[in-house]
């Protein structure tokens, strides 16, 4: 063909099939450079006119990986809740970074090349003898993971971040009032009043079964779902790469035999070193002992459907191949299995309705200002009375009367009056210290939501599943 348009160059048609093959591949060219863009595109993250690349990412993971010691490593590459954990943490600080870039950017901040400059010759790190030597700044680079391009634009961010952020860690001056308010609303006390009316002060009968049954009727008990679950286990130690291997290979010829009609019971008998477990209840916050279990695999056997295998999952063990043998819907009792534990029940709750009545006898006759007795008593916001009481002793007003309830009894409260603080320097100082960080907390949580808004954070999220998420 091409010898055939060689000799007749000059010919009609052979002018028409080159202008077809030319067009063909400069087609092909164009659909790459409009398409193939996408296929390559290496953007994880987009902030506002910033991005985040996978190389930069990859880099900064590299960095960060150095420093993390080696059985925290070995997590990372074995787990993967642990490694997704890391790899968000490494993607929201890069983020970060770009937000306050765009920032810096549009305040019109610049870091120049001499500033980077200076500031490196200044480094401790990269001095012998209180002098610069470029031979200890090579040194400390290969260690770090750095390249010096690399350093030199980290350490610029750095500086922008400095600048762009640098007014939000100026503590926030607290007004002088409402330190004083702060403080004797916290260490404010009071003058109270209670009577305790307690359940166990009541004598209840022995129920009858009509009782017993309209009582269980108002009241039913649910036993929770719960279901039968085994797995395969292929034991593996995942932080050797052989051992990793291995397992998997023999890991994908379980897969193949499952598939094939194998049960679950018969596979380790044709394959050495395999364990078949099975779990008789789960479901119903039973403690699982079992290590290889964990809440995560938990979780997921929870959602599954019966008769159904989960794929290959990764565990600290091994790989895992899960199977819900049965579902057992969530059911109520039946009145005969729960008859003996409900009297107890039906018996408390007679109690604790006698005990209200008393309770609401003894408010009337405060409200009506008669002496009740009870316990006398100047309170703080942690002690000096059961939990409930002090809760509603500063809840409500001065002057109040009400009934409190507790887990074993009514309160009848009456809130006498307050007992304004003594101040102590000390307590004052460290309160002051405590607002200011709380201010300053709460406007950079403001500033950072401010960022958010002004440069919107946009996740290529088929990338990020595809080398991120595991």
């Amino acid at each position: 063909m091409l010898e055939y348009l060689r000799n007749a160059a000059d010919k009609p048609v052979a002018k028409i099939l080159i202008g077809i093959l030319a067009f063909s591949f400069v087609g092909w060219g164009v659909a790459e450079w409009i398409f193939g863009g996408a296929v390559r595109n290496n953007t994880l993250v987009h902030v506002g006119d910033e991005t985040v690349t996978v190389e930069e990412f990859n880099m900064e993971k590299s960095r960060q990986m150095a420093f993390i010691p080696r059985e925290q490593q070995k997590q990372i590459y074995a787990d993967a809740a642990a490694a997704n954990k890391f790899h968000g943490a490494i993607l929201g600080e890069l983020t970060t970074n770009k937000m306050v870039e765009n920032r810096a950017s549009d305040l019109g901040f610049i870091v120049t090349d001499r500033r980077i400059a200076r500031e490196i010759r200044e480094f401790p790190e990269f001095q012998v003898d209180g002098q610069f030597s470029t031979d200890m700044f090579d040194a400390v680079l290969n260690n770090s993971g750095f390249s010096e391009a690399s350093f030199a634009n980290y350490l610029r961010a750095q500086i922008m971040r400095s600048m762009t952020l640098g007014a939000m860690a100026v503590p926030v001056a607290v007004p002088e009032f409402a330190l004083r308010a702060a403080y004797a609303a916290r260490y404010n006390q009071r003058k109270i009043n209670y009577v305790p009316v307690k359940y166990s002060a009541f004598q209840v009968g022995t129920p009858t079964d009509a009782q017993l049954r309209e009582f269980y009727a108002a009241n039913p008990r649910m036993i929770p779902e719960t279901r039968q679950v085994s797995y395969i286990l292929v034991p593996a130690d995942m932080s050797k790469p052989d051992s990793y291997d291995a397992a998997y290979a023999m890991a994908q010829r379980v897969e193949d035999d499952i598939i094939g009609g194998t049960a679950f019971a018969d596979i380790p008998a044709a394959h050495r070193g395999v364990k078949f477990v099975s779990i008789a209840k789960m479901g119903d916050n039973t403690p699982i002992k079992d290590s290889v279990m964990t809440d995560e695999l938990v979780a997921r056997a929870m959602e599954m459907e019966a008769g159904m295998e989960s794929e290959l999952i990764e565990s600290k063990q091994g790989f895992v191949i899960m199977r819900v043998d049965q579902i057992n819907p969530a059911h109520q009792a039946a009145f005969d299995d729960v008859k003996k534990s409900l009297i107890t029940d039906w018996r408390r709750a007679q109690q604790r309705k006698q005990a209200y009545v008393r309770a609401n006898e003894l408010l009337v006759d405060i409200n009506a200002g008669k002496k009740i007795g009870g316990t006398q008593v100047t309170v703080s916001r942690t002690s000096g009375a059961p939990m409930p009481v002090l809760v509603a002793a500063f809840r409500d007003a001065v002057g109040t009367n009400s009934i409190v309830d507790g887990t074993d009894a009514f309160y009848v409260l009456h809130v006498d009056s307050d007992v304004a603080p003594v101040v102590d320097n000390k307590k004052l100082q460290a309160l002051k210290s405590e607002m200011e960080t709380m201010m300053t907390r709460n406007l950079m949580d403001d500033y950072n939501a401010f960022l958010g808004r002004e440069y919107p954070i946009r996740v290529n999220e088929k990338l990020y599943q595809r080398l991120i998420l595991k």
